[in-house]
């Protein structure tokens, strides 16, 4: 007989059901962030401090305002006219972000020492105000400001090897001008459908390098500004840039300084050009066996009153900063430790001392835990901020005497703090978020688990969610969320009420994410894993994982396999489930998938499969290895989309149909990256794991 349907109220204080699959489950899954907003009460501590910086007042969750005095370490419930009038809300400061932008950015701030990179754009003025430099047909040129002379520095740019960034040295008399040679011109075509404004299809295209393309040579070149010529300089330690960036004289003129990253990413260094002689020499030199990860760990900072540079390093096999003298290059290790640097948010030059994030510094943590450090220059006086066990932010107070922390993890609503800076004490409780009302609703916190990796000895780390109707007497299909993408770690630390992954169990499954080798912010030989090696995506360390949480939950059934999905990289490693592990992974479904790493774009590609093409790539790839598909595979795809190319995701079709290999292809007309995640894409996906984990036809009860 067929189930009637139940008011949705009613499912929500009744939750435990009879069935998997069912109407009253995808209405449920379907509006996880209507039934769970609002149901955790906290209030964010929007601090409001008095001037002498010793109080401070905030509102709370019950629209009381509650009175902190920061120096007696007291919180107080009081009326509005208590409140001190020259109390002023936070400005928060941006913390340091260098290296975290587009890779190919330098992030260092000199764009104000640099001219126009294109002809015919305006000059800068030399320091002395002598002369202007600019760009014309291609080269250097100089103009006498007072004369209005002219005269060519350089005759050797062309439309494709042209002079572009131009830098002054403090004394005016010597001048450096990157000159970059143009790369390929790959480019991508799509087609357009169903365009919204007329019948007929329509084409574009755009800039798009692959591994392997001819890239941008951007070297320096040195010039006597007296005697207008080029003072000659050997590129032998940058022979092969992928980018030249973080570009400073030092203050004295006698030296350029520029970062010059090698392509295939094994070598980085800091170099100097003697301005006299244009002699070359390495300040720090980084020869990685590997690479060397410029997205996520590329910090450099210049201390230009002290002929030093911070730096950023895994040389030791942990994420560390590393103070280096600039005039010998020897290095002092500011950090160190089997823990990690995650990011520097500022530093202080006149103390010199350090406010960096760090993971993994408390023993007995989840070494992502996010806490927040200081330290100084010469590496003493390491004092560790926040110590709870959770992921941290902060915020300081306007004098910095201070911190207001807060901290979650998936299994903790948030709490907030008042910690000293001056040893990181904790001062008063302030706020702790409470998840009742979450829980009536039969939801239920991630289960954070733990299991040895391939090695038998490395702590993978991972969280299993549940459906809010969990019967623990019944059997769940498990379901994997992948994404192995080696930039990060995915597997979310911090409190939220609706996880990504709480709409497909409410379907009825038991879903987990993991970070398995090869992923980053661990030991940098966790993070090798990944190198020329993206097809392994940590699925030895994700099937012990699963396996070890399936014999400790015996609700989770993994006997007639497990379902895995993700996009972009995931849609990469989800299919990949199939072709290499499809006797543990029997469902998946893959959006947006870069499937063969020579399909991609350059950057992210020969960041971690190196460069030069090798048949490295060929083995990896989704294509090559179509042939081998096991179990149940539905591949989505949007028609624009411009981030990893549509036929990317066509030649693994392609593949498939000439090896005779049943699966599913949803091509979204219109749709750009991550198709998958429109409600059209999420119901076909949630579709396809109910009628291939549950034996359920889809929405039929």
């Amino acid at each position: 007989m067929r189930r009637s349907i139940v008011p949705f109220a009613l499912l929500l204080l009744a939750p435990v059901a009879a069935a998997q699959g069912t109407r009253e489950d995808y209405a449920r899954a379907n509006s996880v962030n209507k039934w769970t907003a609002s149901k955790v009460t906290s209030a964010k501590v929007e601090a409001n401090w008095t001037a002498d910086g010793d109080r401070f007042w905030y509102k709370n969750a019950k629209k009381e305002f509650v009175l902190v005095d920061a120096v007696k370490g007291t919180r107080e419930v009081v009326t509005e006219d208590k409140l001190p009038k020259d109390a002023k809300p936070v400005v928060p400061n941006e913390p340091n972000k260098k290296g975290r932008g587009a890779p190919e950015e330098g992030g260092e701030g000199d764009a104000e020492d640099a001219c126009a990179a294109q002809p015919g754009r305006r000059g800068t003025d030399s320091p002395d105000g002598r002369w202007a430099a600019f760009i014309q047909d291609y080269n250097v040129w100089l103009r006498d400001r007072k004369t209005k002379d002219e005269a060519q520095l350089s005759k050797d740019g062309n439309a494709s090897d042209s002079y572009d960034r131009v830098f002054w040295s403090p004394n005016s008399n010597r001048l450096v001008a990157i000159k970059t040679k143009a790369g390929g011109d790959r480019r991508v075509t799509l087609v357009e459908s169903s365009p919204r404004d007329q019948l007929q299809p329509v084409t574009s295209s755009f800039h798009y390098l692959k591994p392997g393309d001819p890239i941008p040579l951007p070297k320096p070149h040195l010039f006597d500004v007296d005697k207008k010529e080029e003072v000659s300089v050997s590129d032998e330690l940058f022979p092969n840039p992928w980018s030249v960036t973080h570009e400073r004289w030092s203050r004295d003129g006698r030296w350029f300084y520029f970062l010059y990253n090698q392509r295939g990413h094994a070598v980085m260094r800091l170099l100097a050009i003697e301005a006299e002689t244009g002699r070359v020499a390495a300040v720090i030199n980084e020869e990685c066996k590997t690479f060397f990860d410029y997205y996520g760990k590329l910090y450099l900072h210049y201390l230009t009153n002290t002929n030093e540079v911070l730096w950023m390093s895994e040389r030791s096999g942990w994420n560390h900063l590393y103070l280096v003298d600039l005039a010998t290059g020897r290095a002092t290790a500011v950090t160190s430790g089997p823990w990690v640097v995650r990011g520097v948010d500022r530093v202080n030059e006149k103390r010199r001392e350090i406010g960096f994030r760090a993971l993994g510094v408390h023993d007995g943590q989840d070494p992502y835990h996010v806490h927040h450090c200081r330290v100084k220059f010469d590496g003493t006086g390491l004092t560790t901020l926040t110590e709870a066990d959770g992921t941290h932010t902060v915020e300081h107070s306007p004098d910095g005497r201070f911190l207001i922390a807060t901290y979650s993890r998936v299994d903790l609503p948030p709490v907030t703090e008042l910690r000293r800076n001056s040893d990181g004490k904790k001062v008063c409780d302030l706020e702790r978020a409470g998840a009742s009302e979450l829980l009536k609703t039969g939801w239920r916190y991630p289960e954070r688990f733990v299991a040895k990796g391939r090695d038998g000895a490395t702590d993978i780390h991972g969280y299993i969610v549940r459906p809010s109707n969990f019967d623990p007497s019944k059997r769940y299909p498990v379901v994997e969320h992948i994404y192995a993408g080696p930039h990060d770690h995915h597997v979310r630390k911090s409190f939220t009420a609706a996880p990504g992954e709480q709409r497909m169990a409410e379907l009825g499954f038991i879903v987990v994410r993991i970070d398995g080798m090869g992923t980053n912010w661990r030991s940098k030989a966790f993070h090798d894993v990944c190198w020329k090696n993206l097809g392994d995506s940590g699925f030895p360390d994700r099937i012990l994982w699963i396996k070890a949480a399936a014999e400790k939950h015996k609700e989770m059934d993994i006997s007639k396999g497990v379902g895995i999905y993700g996009g972009s990289a995931g849609g990469q490693s989800s299919t990949r489930a199939l072709l290499a592990f499809g006797d543990f992974y029997t469902v998946a479904v893959s959006d947006c998938g870069c499937h063969d790493n020579r399909m991609d774009k350059v950057w992210w590609n020969e960041l971690w499969m190196s460069w030069p093409v090798g048949p490295h790539y060929a083995e990896q790839s989704n294509v090559t290895q179509a042939h081998k598909l096991r179990g149940k595979l539905m591949l989505v795809v949007g028609e624009l989309d411009r981030n990893v190319v549509p036929a990317s995701t066509m030649q693994v079709a392609n593949a498939l149909i000439k090896a005779d290999k049943d699966f599913d292809l949803l091509v979204v007309p219109g749709a750009g990256h991550g198709a998958a995640e429109s409600p059209y894409g999420n119901r076909r996906r949630m579709d396809f794991f109910v009628k291939h984990l549950l034996g359920v036809e889809p929405r039929a009860r």
